[in-house]
């Protein structure tokens, strides 16, 4: 790392698709010289690549819904030509099933919180969900239907941003750890790796997922999260069914039909804090979790029980401790911005997060993405505070 540039007006410690996002915006909007310090070998390496896809305002809770909002309403639809990538941006709606009156509660919830945030979500009943989509199982009794909600393609989303923030000049470190940030005269300003090179910014903006939590501590300030695995799973290509996203209610499943054909499944099927997952870097799943996930899409998509699957992996989710992420400048150490703790929210707001973040920059805000009480920097607690 001895040629390297090592000082910018700001450095992003992060390169999944928030922080790509995040050096896109900032580069378009002016900001000459922006460092990207990814701690793995490659772009995008952990959950940004490695989701079910879903750009969706259903499930999310109300205080994340301003920002999701505006990215449906206005970023997504004209992403792909804005980044020269297709992002493969749908949008035809998300249906959350239930087979229960427990599982319906659950979704009337959901479309509870939308109404909140000003967001169509509406319940409809079994004969309404096999019109919306045939290919499900009969035994769906209901289900919450946003039809403003859709999906995307992660991989192409996150190296679409990548790609033209490195045309516009950002550059990117990979392999690069983050041991500790330094305060210099009373404002984080300097990032230090593992190997001992130092770099320097005006502006430090944390957004490496779970890990940003050990990061931040190291200047005093805690995130309270915990880290969770999800999993997920590609089928064989299959003939064209469906272009809507789909899950229950409480989220065991989601997925959806990619343009290609194949169905990508995501879940969490419960066995996973009982399998042998302490290592970071072991993102592929096991014979018990993976089967476990598939018998639960069977059990709602019957038409796909004898599709072949191809491929799966998994990734870790930076769980924040009530769910809702932590976007914002941290009071208790001047020069930090965080954009952590996303819950599996990530990709589907990271167009909308990655231009609040720029602006956060220049210190100013639309009021479309002013914070609520409880998100940060208001969720951010110094240690011993």
């Amino acid at each position: 790392m001895v040629s390297m540039n090592r000082t910018a007006d700001v450095i992003i410690i992060g390169g999944g698709v928030v922080g790509c996002a995040t050096a896109y915006y900032l580069a378009k909007s002016g900001t000459k010289n922006v460092i990207v310090l990814e701690s793995t070998k490659s772009i995008g390496h952990g959950g940004s690549c490695r989701n079910g896809g879903g750009v969706r305002q259903s499930g999310r809770d109300v205080r994340e819904l301003p920002y999701a909002m505006y990215g449906i309403q206005h970023l997504w639809p004209t992403l792909s030509e804005e980044l020269g990538v297709d992002v493969e941006y749908t949008q035809k709606g998300n249906l959350r099933l239930g087979k229960t009156e427990a599982r319906l509660k659950e979704a009337a919830d959901t479309c509870r919180q939308c109404e909140k945030g000003r967001t169509w979500c509406e319940m409809v009943d079994a004969k309404e969900v096999q019109e919306i989509c045939p290919y499900l199982s009969k035994d769906i009794i209901g289900a919450s239907w946003c039809p403003t909600d859709g999906h995307a393609n992660p991989l192409t989303t996150t190296l679409g941003y990548y790609k033209r923030s490195l045309e516009l000049g950002v550059s990117y470190y990979t392999d690069a750890k983050v041991q500790m940030l330094k305060k210099i005269r009373g404002k984080v300003r300097q990032v230090i790796l593992t190997d001992g090179t130092v770099f320097e910014g005006e502006q430090i903006i944390l957004a490496a997922g779970y890990e940003s939590r050990a990061i931040a501590r190291t200047v005093g300030v805690d995130l309270p999260m915990t880290r969770l695995i999800d999993e997920m799973f590609v089928t064989e290509m299959q003939p064209h069914m469906f272009d809507i996203m789909l899950g229950t209610a409480a989220a065991d499943f989601y997925g959806h039909q990619a343009h290609h054909g194949s169905f990508v499944f995501g879940s969490e099927c419960g066995y996973e804090e009982v399998t042998d997952m302490d290592d970071p870097s072991r993102l592929y799943t096991n014979s018990m979790t993976l089967s476990a996930s598939c018998r639960a899409v069977m059990d709602y998509v019957p038409c796909l029980k004898d599709a072949k699957v191809v491929r799966s992996w998994c990734g870790w989710l930076d769980n924040a401790f009530d769910g809702v992420p932590f976007i914002g400048p941290c009071l208790d150490a001047e020069g930090l911005i965080v954009a952590c703790g996303f819950t599996g929210h990530g990709f589907g707001t990271a167009p909308a997060v990655g231009l609040m973040l720029s602006q956060m920059r220049f210190r100013f805000r639309w009021k479309f993405f002013v914070p609520e009480r409880g998100m940060s920097p208001c969720r951010v607690f110094p240690i011993g505070g």
